[in-house]
């Protein structure tokens, strides 16, 4: 699987709060949550963010509260990966189960900048930045972590199992 997209960067400890303000949470459709994704920190990512974009991040992207409203709201936002240094487990385990694609690459996350495009294979772990024309390895899928992907999440891979 590869998906290519073009670069929005943030910095450490973006938590859930951040992805999605509290004051949203009064409704589930991800439609709606995908107007105020990221909106406390740029307040223009709403705006400018196109389907098959990807964000990167440095440290413990995700943390803070358990909930699954952030990484929905990512993927309804029209990202289609998240790569960065590291992850709050609870939040990478969440964006399995909705589908989304999470990568942990250091190397990427540092040398990847603001407004590059990146070209990543899910299935080796190869990201590239196709502006730069580096490349960059992450820990590839496994096959059934791609299958819960295509899926469109977990609950997707579980229908089409039965």
């Amino acid at each position: 699987m590869i998906l290519k997209g073009k670069v929005h960067k943030y910095g450490s400890n973006v938590n859930t709060d951040e992805i999605i303000p509290a004051r949203y949470l009064n409704t589930t459709d991800p439609a709606i949550l995908s107007k105020y994704c990221m909106e406390d920190i740029d307040r223009n990512f709403a705006k400018n963010v196109k389907a098959g974009d990807i964000i990167v991040a440095e440290n413990n992207f995700g943390c803070g509260s358990s909930r699954e409203h952030a990484p929905i709201t990512i993927k309804a936002s029209g990202i289609s990966a998240v790569i960065a240094n590291s992850f709050a487990r609870i939040f990478f385990r969440n964006s399995i189960n909705i589908g989304l694609p999470i990568l942990e690459s250091p190397e990427a996350a540092k040398a990847i900048e603001n407004g590059d495009t990146v070209e990543i294979n899910l299935t080796k772990g190869i990201i590239k930045n196709v502006t730069k024309n580096g490349s960059y390895q992450s820990q590839p899928f496994p096959e059934f972590m791609q299958k819960i992907i295509k899926s469109g999440g977990l609950l997707g891979y579980i229908n089409i199992k039965s």
